[in-house]
This record gives C-alpha cells, sequence and structure tokens, in this order.
C-alpha cells in the first residue's frame, strides 16, 4: 500500500506529467473543464491518463480527493 501523501505534485508525477510548481501552474491555466464534464472525460488527458482518472473516482480510491481538487481548479480556470 502506498503511504506517500497525495498532493498535486504527485497526482502530475503519477499521471507522467510535469510535476513542479510552475508546470502544474501553466497546465491549469492553459486547460479547461467544462461543469458538465467529468474530468476523466476530458480531451486533454491521453487514454491511459483518462483511464486512471476514472478508474481513481470510480472506485473512491486513494488518488480521487487529489483528482476532485484538481477538477475544481480546472472548472475555476
Amino acid at each position: 500500500m502506498d503511504t506517500s501523501p497525495h498532493s498535486l505534485c504527485t497526482l502530475f508525477a503519477q499521471l507522467g506529467l510535469a510535476s513542479d510548481a510552475a508546470s502544474i501552474k501553466r497546465f491549469i491555466c492553459s486547460h479547461r473543464l467544462s461543469s458538465d464534464i467529468n474530468i476523466a472525460a476530458a480531451p486533454f488527458w491521453t487514454p491511459s491518463q483518462a483511464a486512471f482518472l476514472a478508474d481513481e473516482l470510480q472506485n473512491d480510491a486513494e488518488w480521487a480527493e487529489m483528482i476532485d481538487e484538481l477538477a475544481v481548479l480546472l472548472s475555476h480556470n
């Protein structure tokens, strides 16, 4: 079991994206999430990223809280 703390930085690393603060800020500023679209269905994810997000949310797994936080940030972009 992974007991490391989950943060936006570790979520971005898990997704295979640049995970430093500046890169995360750029990503959030350049991607929008409509309120009617689930974060996993957003067009900017690769198929494997989308599958990871969907699976974690569906199972209310360990990353679900950070994924929800990212969805909020993308919605308020």
